[in-house]
């Protein structure tokens, strides 16, 4: 298992949920990771968060697969031990 895929389920024994702009940057990184540089139409007004995460993902477009999952296994790491584990 790749240090990607152990954070991927590490995130997952917080003992609460991340906030807003935790979640944003870990949907970010993984979608960058996973899919690339972000495509298709920006959500409309109505769909607030549909909007906020594709602005976050736009706005780290360029960035390599592998910085990517290293970003994503730090913000886990860093939310890990601001949870105590």
């Amino acid at each position: 298992m790749s240090a990607f895929e152990q954070a991927q389920k590490d995130v997952n024994t917080l003992s609460s949920k991340p906030g807003n702009a935790d979640l944003l940057d870990l949907y970010k990184f993984f979608k960058q990771a996973t899919a690339g540089d972000v495509s298709g139409d920006r959500p409309g007004m109505m769909n607030i968060t549909g909007r906020l995460k594709y602005d976050a993902w736009a706005a780290i477009k360029g960035m390599s697969k592998a910085d990517a999952e290293a970003a994503y296994i730090a913000k886990v790491q860093a939310l890990l031990k601001a949870d105590g584990k």
